[in-house]
């Protein structure tokens, strides 16, 4: 099912660049990054969604040197308010700084325009009516064509609603992490806000090329999460093992039955999985409208609920800074 925002008509699989620059082991050289965009783009993605955060500016860099004769060919996002100092990471989404850092992105991607800006996080000294008021100008002047918000609860969501009108929520949503059922998928379905699922293939769980963290480059972002850990691996695995069979037993592999699953759970949501390896690059998107049997659905549940998964998403000073509503 093909979706609209601002307008815009987006594919349900889009890619989420961050890999080409940032978190999972070596990143590719700038030429091989800018090689798989165009092929991204060659195999139908046309929504490609980046963050001042990824590489420090090198994500934005790549793509604005990279598809700048292209520009018209995709809907472009990006994010601000994650900004890192040396060791130090902060969030800062005051208005002039969203101002500064809009018009940065801009320079770095080589465009007039951003289809949908995003605040990356919350802010807590922040009020969201002011960051979104910021953005609203923006968007008044031309600079950017809609307001996201990323890894935000439904009372900021609906709060920022107040302000402007909000076109897509980026949350991490996948077989392994379904706080947006708690209330964010709903609030955005009575919004009509597009709904975008990052991580849906479990930062690469559910790739079928993970077997074992222990053998993951060591800058891989992967390696600090609990879920990767020694402790919560092996039992974790189990329920890739058996998703890995029934995903065989109807012509999927295990990334395709994942992306399926969250395209499955409601007509206003999209996914946009990040690789830097052509083969998943085609993999992800060849079955995009692909829609899994009730049969399907309910046996992924139960193999989910005898092997439910082990470990938060996040180390406890990184979870500090979510805004999204967590199970008890």
């Amino acid at each position: 099912m093909l979706h609209k925002i601002n307008a815009k008509t987006i594919a349900p699989i889009g890619l989420g660049c961050m890999s080409l620059s940032h978190a999972y082991g070596t990143p590719p050289d700038r030429k091989t990054g800018g090689e798989l965009l165009h092929q991204a783009l060659d195999l139908g993605y046309n929504h490609l969604d980046t963050a001042r955060i990824y590489g420090q500016g090198a994500n934005e860099a790549l793509i604005g040197e990279t598809l700048a004769g292209r520009r018209d060919a995709f809907f472009l996002a990006s994010k601000c308010g994650i900004i890192i100092e040396g060791q130090v990471r902060r969030i800062d989404c005051r208005p002039d700084t969203i101002v500064k850092a809009l018009e940065t992105s801009l320079s770095l991607l080589k465009t007039d325009h951003i289809d949908l800006y995003y605040l990356h996080r919350l802010d807590a000294q922040v009020p969201i009516e002011d960051s979104v008021g910021a953005l609203a100008r923006a968007v008044e002047q031309g600079k950017i064509g809609a307001i996201g918000l990323s890894e935000m609860s439904a009372s900021t969501i609906q709060r920022a609603a107040k302000i402007h009108p909000i076109a897509a929520v980026q949350t991490e949503y996948s077989m392994w992490t379904r706080n947006p059922e708690i209330a964010v998928l709903e609030a955005c379905k009575a919004l009509n806000i597009t709904f975008v699922a990052f991580s849906p293939l479990s930062r690469g769980a559910f790739s079928d090329s993970l077997n074992n963290p222990s053998l993951l480059p060591t800058d891989d972002l992967r390696l600090g999460l609990p879920r990767f850990q020694a402790d919560a691996w092996p039992h974790n695995h189990i329920a890739i093992v058996a998703l890995r069979k029934l995903a065989t037993s109807i012509g999927l592999t295990t990334a395709q039955l994942a992306l399926a699953w969250v395209l499955s759970q409601g007509d206003h949501v999209v996914a946009i999985p990040g690789t830097a390896n052509p083969i998943h690059l085609a993999e992800n998107i060849a079955q995009q409208d692909m829609r899994l049997s009730s049969a399907a659905l309910e046996t992924i549940q139960s193999i989910l609920d005898a092997h439910p998964v082990r470990g938060h998403r996040y180390a406890s000073a990184m979870q500090r800074a979510i805004d999204t509503e967590e199970f008890a």
